[in-house]
């Protein structure tokens, strides 16, 4: 009994102390929930690897050192190329750094041109021809981006191959064919755009400009006509290429 009492005179204590009361008086807070993580930044850096379609074409000049002409071929037809490059990126606040190196095959084509050449005392139409088998180039890239979207610029050098030539008589249809396997080089210059249009994939599209030096036909011994002649041939190529490329960039992510 005294027990029972005690007990009944503790419980109206508590509930008759005023901290008490001030404590059961206070509203519960409510539960913040803790902000999202921030959406990862797109970055450039890194190595990439890809592939490109697209077309070249190239303005002519021959200089024939026999007669002492000189003629242009002007731009000749727009011929297929195809290959890969790779290349690595660095980028710095807005900028990016890089370096690229590509390689294409190129369609063969049979660029030709054509000038009258004085032939015992007559006039006659002489064609020259000669191929383009693939084409490479290594250059710095240097850029601004806008998040997922890298404009760019190219500067470095370039290299063509070439397997083959004819001189071709139209007068009389005589023609002398040889070989004159051998690389020409020369200045490359280009501009591009870029895109991240998923996570690590890329497209893109660029214009290069190739100055290159010249290469030599010589006429040898033993040709129905014009022996010991020799064409100079100097030529420019332009391409234009779509290409798309995989960032190796180890967990960039771009916004969309």
């Amino acid at each position: 009994m005294k027990k029972a009492v005690l007990i009944s005179l503790a419980l109206t204590t508590l509930v008759g102390s005023p901290a008490l009361a001030a404590d059961l008086s206070r509203p519960v807070p409510a539960y913040k929930a803790l902000p999202p993580p921030p959406a990862p930044i797109f970055t450039w850096t890194g190595f990439y690897l890809g592939g490109n379609l697209g077309g070249a074409w190239a303005q002519r000049d021959i200089t024939d050192s026999l007669y002492g002409l000189t003629w242009g071929s002007g731009s000749s037809n727009a011929v297929f190329i195809g290959g890969g490059q790779a290349g690595f990126n660095y980028q710095f606040g807005r900028f990016v750094l890089g370096v690229e190196g590509d390689f294409d095959w190129a369609a063969n084509s049979h660029n030709s041109a054509a000038i009258v050449i004085p032939k015992v005392g007559s006039g006659d139409l002489i064609r020259i021809t000669s191929n383009n088998s693939w084409i490479t180039t290594l250059a710095a890239r240097f850029g601004v981006a806008f998040n997922n979207v890298l404009l760019y610029g190219k500067a470095g050098g370039g290299w063509v191959g070439n397997n083959g030539f004819a001189v071709t008589d139209l007068t009389t249809g005589t023609s002398i064919t040889g070989s004159n396997n051998n690389t020409r080089s020369g200045w490359l210059a280009g501009a591009g755009v870029e895109w991240a249009f998923a996570h690590n994939w890329t497209v893109k599209f660029e214009y290069d400009h190739l100055g290159l030096g010249s290469s030599t036909i010589v006429v040898p011994a033993g040709a129905p006509f014009l022996v010991g002649d020799t064409f100079t041939l100097g030529r420019n190529v332009q391409e234009v290429k779509v290409g798309f490329n995989y960032l190796f960039n180890w967990g960039g992510s771009a916004h969309y």
